[in-house]
């Protein structure tokens, strides 16, 4: 069962994380598009990654804004180290 991280080592970690939020037990961020093909082509990457991770986002998207959130099902829906792990993916895929 993975361990979730203190509130501290959380924040600690937004600060590598431009844009993420911590609320609700999630890490949280909005990414915008030009259209919604951009936005559903940065879906499909995020999918390959996501399951090379074994770690599986909520994923909500309208048009050219995606929203994504992260926690640990095995954690009890708490943010553990896979979540930043796939947080700073998310980014690097993003920033790409």
């Amino acid at each position: 069962m993975a361990e979730p991280l203190s509130t501290d080592e959380i924040d600690q970690q937004l600060n590598e994380l431009p844009g993420w939020e911590y609320k609700d037990d999630k890490l949280t961020k909005e990414f915008s598009f030009d259209n919604f093909r951009d936005a559903m082509s940065f879906i499909t990457r995020l999918s390959y990654e996501a399951e090379e991770q074994v770690h599986h986002p909520e994923i909500f998207n309208v048009y050219n804004t995606v929203e994504i959130s992260l926690s640990t099902h095995d954690a009890g829906g708490k943010v553990t180290e896979k979540d930043i792990a796939l947080a700073k993916t998310i980014e690097s895929l993003h920033n790409n």
